[in-house]
């Protein structure tokens, strides 16, 4: 939120004094508060719409009658609009019809007693984290005649908090489970070794060969558990190459298909031919395709529709972060989304989550282990579910190794 005290005593001069916005008139414009310098304006309205223009904070100023006075750059890059001239003079209302959320901030300004200070604002369509402080504008009379929104792009921060809280979670997590997971594993394996040896002496016996069967499979089962968990706690180590991502698809769907039946599922692979080699792990990355290819065939119970998609975008530098160079960093994206049941809404905030699992014989560490992959990959990993439209899984890699776009 740097920045922000200077803005809003450089804001004053935009308003006070005017206890109405001027009203346009036919065949008159209103002067661009867009924040172009305009040729022959005073030096101070010229540094002024210079010093707002160069914020690294989103501005929004709004009249008492909810008219805007000016709108900056980055608030327009920062909730997806094209920047717009005619904008200055028309409600906010209208302006930001797609962004409820930030008509009701701006709607308390003159309704709330005490305005929010270094507030967050989460944009779930644009997948956004803001922090904001809304502030009124007075004239002489201390009378509000307008309010300021100032406003900064908090999704990298958030992102890269978010992170650390999982790094220090499966720190914690995997002290403890290390020294579960290695003391429960001997026993698992004299249990399934003597078992075996049993069901060999007491061949003559069906019962006992089917009760000795059953210790057999949970014993296995138990000891799969255990290794997962080793797996989870255990540091990620890349064998970082370059790598097709094409090859990588292809080879998760054949995996994928050994592990979980597809039954009637088709499935769809798109991936264009040009694109771009990446630097990655191949085998993590088959692992984590792998699982959600998986998870997608065991949802759909043997009937359905399966698509994976790739495509390259770019994602632009915050220039907070950014420093000297500004160059878009290059991302690849590749989405797996079936048509099954989806994922309930009060259930997607945990399914990364180490143990959480639906499914009676699940482990509940096969999606962390995706996330774990992912992230150390530099990537993130997103879901987007309806239920009975089925879930779509998202994940964004940096083309090139440790790109620095979530820093």
């Amino acid at each position: 939120m740097g920045h922000m005290l200077c803005a809003s005593v450089c804001l004053m001069p935009s308003m006070s004094g005017h206890s109405e916005r001027p009203r346009q008139r036919p065949g008159r414009s209103l002067p661009d508060h867009n924040l172009v310098a305009t040729p022959g304006a005073p030096p101070e309205d010229r540094f002024f719409r210079q010093l707002v223009g160069s914020l690294r904070n989103g501005v929004i100023a709004i009249h008492r009658d909810g008219a805007i006075d000016l709108v900056n750059q980055e608030a327009y890059r920062i909730f997806g609009l094209v920047p717009q001239s005619r904008n200055v003079g028309r409600l906010f209302a209208d302006v930001f019809r797609d962004r409820p959320d930030v008509i009701r901030v701006l709607s308390g300004a003159f309704e709330l007693t005490t305005l929010p200070s270094r507030a967050e604002l989460r944009l779930k369509d644009l997948d956004r984290v803001i922090g904001y402080t809304l502030s009124q504008v007075k004239d002489e009379s201390s009378r509000a005649v307008g309010a300021v929104l100032f406003f900064k792009d908090l999704t990298q921060v958030e992102q890269l908090e978010e992170r650390e809280r999982l790094r220090d979670r499966l720190a914690s997590l995997g002290e403890m489970a290390a020294g579960i997971a290695h003391e429960l594993k001997n026993p698992l394996a004299g249990i399934e070794v003597m078992a075996g040896l049993l069901r060999r002496q007491v061949a003559e016996s069906p019962d006992a060969q089917s009760l000795l069967s059953d210790i057999i499979s949970e014993a296995k089962l138990a000891n799969s558990i255990v290794v997962q968990m080793l797996e989870f706690v255990r540091p990620i180590r890349l064998q970082v190459e370059r790598t097709d991502l094409g090859d990588v698809l292809r080879q998760a769907v054949t995996l994928a298909e050994n592990k979980a039946p597809r039954g009637e599922v088709s499935l769809n692979l798109d991936v264009p031919p040009d694109l771009p080699m990446i630097d990655a792990d191949h085998h993590q990355l088959c692992q984590v395709f792998t699982n959600l290819l998986a998870n997608a065939f065991e949802a759909l119970e043997g009937r359905g529709r399966v698509d994976i998609k790739a495509f390259g975008t770019q994602i632009e530098q915050d220039p907070f972060y950014a420093g000297s160079s500004q160059e878009p960093t290059p991302l690849l994206i590749i989405e797996v989304s079936d048509n099954g049941p989806g994922v309930p809404a009060e259930l997607s905030d945990r399914i990364f989550d180490p143990f959480f699992t639906t499914k009676p014989q699940g482990s509940g560490l096969g999606l962390p282990i995706v996330r774990k992959i992912v992230d150390a990959h530099d990537g993130r990993i997103d879901l987007n579910s309806h239920p009975d439209r089925g879930a779509r899984f998202r994940v964004t890699l940096p083309v090139s190794g440790a790109a620095s776009w979530l820093k």
